[in-house]
């Protein structure tokens, strides 16, 4: 969904350390994904590796939209407090633990397309199930914890001097992720107590990204028309208690 109106707000404050060590956690995570092949020392070995680039590519475009989603986050706010750290800390370690299952998965969806691909060992039903689990709550874990980080911006929207129309922002980002959220626990129930023979359906689930997001940022946006009107024509929104979600 990105910024409501397709812009960031200005910075607030100065890159932080946390910030800092932020972009060195994702550019490991980044160089992992090379690293986990061996160089090619064969002609059948190098067109494989070409070939391979496009799992490549789509493991490196999801881990740069992760990367933004906290770049965003830091730069709208740039909190700097012990919980916010604690929660950004573990975002990184899931984030690191991610990338291997990461691979794996668009390895093995690739292989059954790109027949020079070296694909994994062919998987039975229940290892694809258990493979899907593993990839799934790495997925529902990372956006689990970009919710809390924006819930925990909504808190401190006083503190912050969020005016109404960011503190709306605040709570439509919180939406956003917990969209992606609902679409990672589906794939982990398909997968988790769904009959075997529908595994393959449980990593397809996430083709639902794009609509449900699509439907999410519609309805964003109109209410957020409605809440500019309002505020143009001095009517006064109700707000809610410090500390609570005002109902949507």
């Amino acid at each position: 969904m990105g910024y409501i109106r397709g812009m960031l707000p200005p910075r607030r404050h100065e890159i932080s350390r946390v910030e800092a060590f932020s972009d060195a956690v994702f550019g490991f995570a980044l160089a992992l994904l090379v690293v986990s092949s061996q160089p090619p020392t064969t002609y059948a070995e190098l067109m494989d590796r070409m070939i391979g680039a496009v799992p490549f590519a789509c493991c490196f475009a999801l881990l740069v939209w992760i990367w933004y989603e906290h770049y965003a986050f830091f730069r709208r706010y740039g909190l700097n407090d012990g919980y916010t750290i604690l929660l950004n800390i573990v975002l990184l370690f899931v984030v690191l633990l991610y990338v291997y299952p990461l691979k794996f998965m668009f390895d093995s969806a690739f292989a059954r397309v790109l027949p020079r691909l070296a694909p994994p060992e062919g998987m039975q039903f229940y290892q694809l199930a258990n493979a899907s689990i593993v990839y799934a709550v790495g997925f529902i874990a990372i956006f689990v914890l970009f919710a809390l980080l924006y819930r925990h911006a909504y808190a401190e929207r006083a503190a912050l001097g969020l005016s109404e129309l960011e503190t709306f922002d605040v709570k439509a980002h919180m939406g956003h992720h917990l969209v992606s959220v609902g679409v990672g626990v589906l794939s982990l129930l398909i997968a988790a107590v769904g009959p075997l023979d529908l595994a393959p359906l449980s990593p397809m689930t996430y083709a639902l990204m794009g609509p449900a997001h699509w439907i999410a940022g519609v309805r964003n946006a109109r209410r957020r028309t409605v809440l500019e009107e309002q505020l143009a024509g001095g009517t006064d929104p109700v707000s809610p208690a410090p500390g609570a979600l005002a109902p949507e």
